[in-house]
C-alpha cells in the first residue's frame, strides 16, 4: 500500500516565503521586549501530564491533547484500570484510570501553565519582578483525531500602561 505524504490533522509545514515572514515578524516583536529588559524563554511543547490538567477546568482538560508513553505502554494495565462495575453489575469503561496509566506527557495548550512551572522550578535562578517573553507553540485537541496547532507570544509586562505601549510600539514597526 502506498503511503500518501500528509500531514496531521491541524498541522501544516511552512513554504520558505511564510518562514520568512514570519521570522520577521518574530524578530521585530523579540527586538521590541529585548529593547525594553524583557528576557526570552523557552519550554518544551510537552509538559508532564499532571502539570497540565487539573489547570484549563473540565473542559480545558478535553482540549489536552495526550501522548501515549513509549514502549510497551500497556505492559502495566489490567482490566481493572479501565472497567468498573456498577452496583447493578453493568460494566463501564473508566477511560481516565486507563489514561493515567498510559500517558505522562501532554501537548501545552497555551503557555500559561509552562510558564508557571517554568517560575517555580527556576526560582532560585531568577531575579522577581521576571520580565519575560515567550514564543513558541501550542496545540489543542479537537475532536478524537485532529490537533490544532499554532504559535503564540506570551509576555508578562510590569503594568497595564506598558502592555498598551509596546503593543501599540511592536505594530508600528
Amino acid at each position: 500500500m502506498k503511503i500518501k505524504p500528509i500531514n496531521p490533522k491541524g498541522t501544516r509545514d511552512f513554504l520558505p516565503e511564510e518562514v520568512a515572514k514570519r521570522n520577521f515578524i518574530f524578530d521585530t516583536i523579540k527586538k521590541r521586549f529585548q529593547l525594553y529588559g524583557f528576557l526570552q524563554i523557552e519550554t518544551p511543547v510537552l509538559e508532564r501530564i499532571e502539570t497540565l490538567q487539573g489547570k484549563y477546568g473540565d473542559e480545558g482538560d478535553k482540549l489536552l491533547f495526550k501522548v501515549l508513553n513509549s514502549g510497551d505502554y500497556l505492559s502495566k494495565v489490567n482490566s481493572a484500570d479501565f472497567i468498573e462495575k456498577g452496583e447493578d453489575g453493568s460494566v463501564q469503561l473508566v477511560s481516565k484510570k486507563l489514561t493515567s496509566k498510559i500517558v505522562e506527557k501532554g501537548l501545552r495548550y497555551d503557555l500559561t501553565v509552562p510558564l508557571a512551572r517554568y517560575a517555580v522550578q527556576h526560582q532560585s535562578d531568577l531575579a522577581f519582578p521576571f520580565r519575560r517573553f515567550h514564543i513558541g507553540p501550542c496545540g489543542e485537541q479537537i475532536g478524537r483525531a485532529r490537533v490544532d496547532t499554532r504559535s503564540f507570544i506570551n509576555a508578562m509586562p510590569t503594568s497595564l500602561a506598558q502592555i498598551a505601549f509596546l503593543a501599540k510600539w511592536i505594530c508600528s514597526a
